[in-house]
């Protein structure tokens, strides 16, 4: 059965979240008071509809309680209407409701109110980067809910000469090699436990927050 969802709020992040739920399948609702944000989104949605989502009465013809998951992605300008519309979301039965935050206050506010789950995409984004701008090893990074993030690395020199066995990256440090691209060779492989690494190989790794910034650290005093 086709998934559904409801995005509240076609800022830059919202249109993102609702183009991309709609490009994997995901039957997807869009909501804006901006027309011209509704317009932009008409052509990637199923449906996408202008008016006020603090209009209890507006919000309740969604029927949110049908929908597979309700993302409130109400903008930096309107973080009374983000409260309210979370709020809303959780007392008409919205089975899960993501909910953007700006700040500490405004997402522990939004978590009383019932959202399930809380995001900063400015804020993740913003130390996402800086853990690439501090360790030029770091490929790239990407949440996967949680806590938990995925990253790609360059191995470490302190990694090379060295088994995922001798190394024990899980118990020193938290992290899980999953896959592993050899130096030269383009392709993706299972990582295997008794094979050194050589200079130039990426690892993908699993870990939660913190943890491979740690492990560099550690890795290049040797």
């Amino acid at each position: 059965m086709q998934k559904q969802a409801i995005v509240v709020g076609l800022g830059q992040f919202g249109m993102s979240v609702a183009r991309a739920l709609a490009e994997r399948g995901v039957e997807v609702l869009a909501i804006d008071t901006r027309e011209e944000r509704v317009r932009a989104a008409a052509p990637y949605v199923a449906e996408a509809l202008c008016f006020d989502a603090t209009d209890n009465d507006a919000l309740a013809r969604t029927s949110p309680e049908s929908r597979d998951i309700c993302v409130c992605a109400i903008g930096d300008e309107a973080r009374e209407a983000s409260i309210i519309c979370t709020a809303l979301l959780r007392q008409m039965g919205a089975r899960r409701v993501v909910a953007r935050a700006n700040g500490e206050l405004h997402a522990r506010i939004l978590t009383l109110v019932g959202a399930h789950t809380v995001v900063n995409p400015e804020r993740e984004f913003g130390e996402r980067f800086a853990n690439q701008l501090v360790h030029e090893n770091i490929r790239g990074e990407m949440p996967l809910g949680e806590g938990v993030h995925i990253t790609e690395i360059e191995a470490p020199a302190a990694f090379v000469g060295q088994s995922l066995g001798q190394l024990q990256l899980p118990r020193r440090f938290g992290v899980t090699v999953v896959a592993l691209r050899r130096a030269g060779t383009g392709g993706i492989a299972m990582p295997d436990p008794t094979t050194p690494f050589a200079a130039g190989d990426v690892l993908v790794v699993v870990s939660e927050h913190g943890a491979v910034a740690r492990m560099m650290e550690r890795s290049a005093q040797g």
